[in-house]
């Protein structure tokens, strides 16, 4: 338990932080599902329209360190090698 006034606040701004980074992340992970499941059914239109989508939020998660700055690098590679194929 906290016991002085900043360190209550820093819980609250704890709690509201991890709300907010898990539906980040878990909306991280629909896209990546999304963009797999449009890969393997071969449609073609979707799948950029999906990987662009993920590309985008994947960027914003690296440019806030919710995610490494090299793991969103290698996942839009992997995802310009998706589109290329």
């Amino acid at each position: 338990m906290a016991n002085t006034k900043s360190a209550q606040k820093n819980n609250r701004k704890t709690i509201a932080r991890t709300l907010r980074n898990r539906a980040r992340k878990t909306r991280l992970k629909t896209l990546a599902k999304k963009v797999q499941t449009l890969a393997e059914s071969g449609d073609k239109e979707g799948l950029k329209a999906a990987a662009t989508d993920y590309i985008s939020a994947m960027d914003r998660a690296a440019k806030t360190n919710l995610v490494h700055r090299n793991k969103a690098s290698r996942t839009k590679a992997s995802m310009a090698k998706l589109l290329a194929a």
